[in-house]
Order: C-alpha cells, then sequence, then structure tokens
C-alpha cells in the first residue's frame, strides 16, 4: 500500500497547524487507499540551509538531513499542511523542501491551506511552484480552511465542517491516483 505524508509546515510557537494536520490524517486514513503518517517539520529542528553539497547529490554531512532525507523518502504522497505568512507559506516550508532534492522527484502533493479569509489560498498558489522545481505533481484539488481559530472546539481540537470533508475526499482521490501512476518513474 502507498504512504501518504502529512506535513505540518509551520514552526512557530502557538501555530494551529498541528490541530488540522492530525485532523487530516485520521480522515486520509479512514478515506484511502493509504497508509497515513503525521510529520512535523519542527521535530526535525532544521535550521537554515546548511548543507554543503547541492542536495541532488544526497552527500548529506549533517545528521537532521540524513533523517529528514530517511522520512521523506518513505512517502509516495504529500499533503503540505500550510499556513499563509504575508500572502507566501512560511519560511520553514520553503526551507525543509530545499534541503533534499531526489526524495521528492515524481511524487504527487496537495495542500491543506489555512489563513483568514482567503483560507491560505495565496500561499498554497505560490507553494505549487517551488514543488513543480523539485519535480513533484501538485494536483489542483485542495482543501481551504478560513479562519480556523474559530473551527477547535473547546479541547483545541480541529473540527472540520463538511466542505472541509468533501474537499479533502477529492483531493485524497486524485492524489491515490497520481501517486499510482508516478510510481513507475519511481522505479
Amino acid at each position: 500500500m502507498m504512504k501518504l505524508q502529512t506535513i505540518v509546515c509551520s514552526t512557530r510557537p502557538g501555530r494551529i497547524g498541528p490541530q488540522i494536520g492530525k485532523w487530516f490524517n485520521e480522515f486520509a486514513l479512514q478515506q484511502s487507499g493509504f497508509t497515513a503518517e503525521l510529520v512535523d517539520i519542527a521535530d526535525y529542528h532544521l535550521p537554515v540551509y546548511d548543507e554543503p553539497n547541492h542536495p541532488r547529490q544526497q552527500d548529506y554531512q549533517h545528521e537532521h538531513t540524513r533523517k529528514w532525507s530517511e522520512k521523506i523518502d518513505q512517502g509516495d504522497a504529500y499533503v503540505f499542511v500550510l499556513p499563509e505568512y504575508n500572502f507566501c507559506p512560511p519560511p520553514a516550508f520553503f526551507n525543509a523542501l530545499n534541503f533534499i532534492y531526489n526524495e521528492w522527484n515524481y511524487k504527487p502533493c496537495g495542500f491543506v491551506s489555512y489563513g483568514g479569509v482567503s483560507g491560505g489560498l495565496r500561499s498554497a498558489q505560490l507553494a505549487k511552484q517551488l514543488v513543480t522545481a523539485l519535480k513533484m505533481m501538485p494536483i489542483p484539488e485542495g482543501v481551504l480552511v478560513q479562519m480556523p481559530w474559530n473551527k477547535l472546539d473547546d479541547d483545541s481540537h480541529f473540527k472540520a465542517e463538511a466542505p472541509h470533508e468533501s474537499s479533502a475526499t477529492d483531493m485524497l482521490k486524485e492524489l491515490h491516483r497520481w501517486a499510482a501512476a508516478l510510481k513507475a518513474m519511481r522505479q
């Protein structure tokens, strides 16, 4: 079975990405043909890019890069849980992508974006440009979460609404199609 990694992209204190990521990962486990795993960029403590060699060479000098590489290499598809900071993805997202290269190649990705009234849409659109440079296939389907702070219960769990679940279902189906099709290119 193919593996989907749901990647929480914000690393700032007070973030709500982990709650949204946990919801999506659990939803994916129930709704898709993937095994699913929640990955949090913050757990890898990646400094600003510090490898002396080009990532394409995979000659990693630092343990944090080797651990990141090993984790991401396990995925067949990715969903980035992405906030919007000043109309852009967070710096941790760019940095985490740039640490490695081959591990991302020929894999599809989708976005669960969140933010104010735009639901993080501008962030996701910019992110799609970057992932194509890593030979990833960003799919058009996505999940937008507007004003996510209003969708947390008393225990700070994210409470998805019908549009989130419908969008997530469509995105997961499409991710599975692309992951199956691109698998041949990775072998």
